[in-house]
Order: structure tokens, then C-alpha cells, then sequence
């Protein structure tokens, strides 16, 4: 079976994956293979649309896997996206929270720089949150509230 954990980012969807899984698929660094540098850097230099092409092609081809894979946060924007998970024989887990938390986490974290923090106000961000959110609760077979919780508190919910 495949699970694969979605949510915007900062959600922890990597850190959680770790945890369930040691080897897990992160998909953004599949995609940082494939394209040979750092999903900011193309992001600048080619954009957003040439990179979401690509991140299609890739989760096409590990939804034909098993095992645990964090997807990027931009994954349900698109609907062919949310037609692969939603064929998928797979479980896909939403790590949800509020906006205020998600952005705290962002500013904090200085080793991930996440091409669409660095372009975006906090109220841009805030309105692209809020046009994912529901997308993400579209699609999930499995919604797991993540603020206020320790990781490790979430992987117990999460194999409940």
C-alpha cells in the first residue's frame, strides 16, 4: 500500500514521513534529481507552470509504488494531480492546520527555502492556503490535525 502525506507546507509532511517510514520517497527531492537544481532556483528561471509539469510526471510514476511519499504542498493545484492520488490504490493523509501556525513554522525555518514564501506576502500566502485547503480535504482518505502536536503524537493518530 502507498500513503502518501499531503498539506501545505511547513505542514511537516516530510518529518512525518521520516517517522513512518525510513525509506520514504520525498518527492521535491525526486524532483531536484530530475531537474538539477533547487526547486527555487527553477522556479525563478523557468516557473511555476514548467515545474508542475514535472512534478505530474514524477507523482505519475511513484503512485505506481508502495510506501511512504511526501509530496510538495503545491501537489493538489493541479487536477490531473488530483486525479493520479485519487486513482491511486493509496492513502493519502492530510496534515492540516491552521494558516497562523504553517506561517510561523515557514519564517522559522531557514534551511528550506520554499520558492513561494520568498515571492509572496503573508496575505498572498494566506489566499493561496485558503484556495488549497479544500483540495486537500478533497482528496484525503485521512484528515490529522497537526497544531499544537508533537510529531510523535501524529504518527500515533496516523496508525490508529
Amino acid at each position: 500500500m502507498t500513503t502518501f502525506l499531503i498539506g501545505f507546507m511547513g505542514s511537516g509532511k516530510t518529518t512525518i514521513a521520516k517517522l513512518l517510514a525510513e525509506d520514504f520517497i520525498d518527492m521535491d527531492d525526486v524532483i531536484v534529481k530530475r531537474i538539477g537544481m533547487p526547486i527555487s532556483t527553477f522556479f525563478a528561471e523557468v516557473g511555476e507552470d514548467a515545474f508542475r509539469e514535472i512534478e505530474s510526471q514524477v507523482l505519475e510514476e511513484l503512485s505506481q509504488n508502495e510506501g511512504v511519499i511526501a509530496t510538495g504542498g503545491g501537489i493538489v493545484m493541479s487536477e490531473d494531480n488530483r486525479r493520479i492520488l485519487g486513482n491511486a490504490d493509496a492513502e493519502i493523509i492530510y496534515l492540516k492546520s491552521d494558516f497562523d501556525t504553517l506561517y510561523q513554522r515557514i519564517s522559522a525555518d531557514t534551511t528550506n527555502v520554499r520558492p513561494l514564501f520568498i515571492d509572496k506576502s503573508r496575505e498572498e500566502l494566506q489566499e493561496i492556503f485558503e484556495t488549497r485547503a479544500p483540495l486537500y480535504e478533497a482528496i484525503a482518505t485521512q484528515i490529522i490535525t497537526i497544531s499544537g502536536r508533537t510529531p510523535e503524537e501524529i504518527i500515533k493518530e496516523i496508525r490508529r
